[in-house]
């Protein structure tokens, strides 16, 4: 489905992404890494990675470096699925060639929920003993050899899902290996000069392989669907509520940044009242109540002051501790007016 349009014919579309100057920073340094056929990006590559087990660099090792006849296959293709049975075919011959080779922008193919889903990772590196290495091209900087954590965790789980791709590939190649540490190149400092580090991704990737195997099938979702459901753009606008509204949705804040329906499900959320628009950590602690209003019935007691033994919501701890912060509250803003008199402010002119 295309969810920017659908959200755009809802009415709420997602005024986010990556703001063009960064797209063509972005652009740039990438640009910078992989040019002269990626001589400096297979350095990099050489210089952190090593060529095989032996010849990691400085260790003694027999391997050469890459030199300037490294390979570099043309990948174009029609359509997904054209171009990703070219990148297959070139990693088997680079790997057959035993050479080092660059792939730029291959497309890989994962099965997710039993349904093919095409990746583009930044590049791919043969290296001559059959080793394939993913690298990350991000233009965030790496001051003194170091990233924002955050951001390189992000590229981690990233990758993770690219090497995934990438061992259903190299499973029916012989000789080939994916390896489980990628390169992240980033600008070195505050200039444009590439640098890189490499990343152990093995935990990133047992946790999407978990994340993977537990999906539900594409299949079994669209069989629980009610008939004729169709989320096509094209429908109007009361057409598009009625069909998002037969799909459950869990919204919760940090939904704005990744998901076209974000602000169409915060709509819904707020207008049901429900607490999941404060956040996750708000609905975690707030338990079985599910809704803002049930919460400040909670919150408020019974009008008597004593709550009722048959009424199991006020005995909930929940409500007990939102009971104790409204009391708190109260008190509060009673005392406020007198620790803060009017006459005792002075004007800061």
């Amino acid at each position: 489905m295309d969810k920017t349009g659908l959200a755009a014919a809802l009415g709420s579309p997602a005024p986010f992404g990556q703001s063009q100057f960064a797209i063509v920073r972005g652009n740039s340094f990438e640009a910078k890494v992989k040019g002269d056929g990626g001589a400096e990006l297979l350095r990099l590559v050489y210089e952190h990675l090593g060529a095989g087990p032996g010849g990691a660099a400085g260790s003694g090792g027999t391997s050469a470096a890459p030199g300037p006849d490294a390979l570099t296959p043309d990948l174009t293709a029609a359509g997904p699925q054209g171009r990703a049975a070219r990148t297959a075919l070139a990693l088997r011959e680079a790997t057959a060639a035993g050479a080092w080779t660059l792939l730029d922008h291959p497309m890989l193919a994962l099965e997710v929920a039993g349904t093919p889903a095409y990746l583009e990772p930044d590049a791919v590196v043969v290296h001559p003993d059959g080793r394939w290495t993913v690298v990350e091209i991000k233009s965030f900087p790496m001051i003194d050899g170091s990233a924002d954590a955050a951001k390189v965790g992000a590229a981690a789980r990233q990758a993770a899902v690219y090497v995934l791709a990438l061992e259903a590939t190299a499973a029916k190649v012989a000789g080939a290996e994916v390896g489980h540490t990628v390169l992240l190149v980033c600008p070195k400092d505050f200039s444009n000069l590439p640098t890189a580090a490499p990343v152990d991704i093995r935990r990133e990737r047992s946790v999407t392989r978990r994340q993977l195997e537990r999906l539900t099938r594409v299949e079994e979702l669209a069989g629980a669907l009610p008939e004729g459901l169709t989320f096509d753009p094209a429908c109007s606008a009361e057409e598009l509520t009625e069909a998002v509204s037969a799909v459950s949705a869990a919204y919760a804040p940090e939904c704005l940044a990744a998901c076209e329906l974000a602000f169409h499900c915060r709509d819904r959320a707020r207008a049901a009242g429900e607490v999941t628009a404060l956040g996750r950590s708000v609905r975690g602690e707030l338990g079985g109540l599910t809704t803002v209003e049930a919460a400040l019935a909670a919150a408020a007691g019974h009008p008597d002051g004593a709550a009722p033994a048959a009424d199991l919501a006020f005995e909930d701890p929940t409500a007990a501790a939102l009971r104790y912060a409204a009391r708190l509250r109260a008190e509060a803003l009673e005392q406020a007016p007198a620790r803060i008199r009017p006459e005792a402010v002075e004007c800061p002119c």
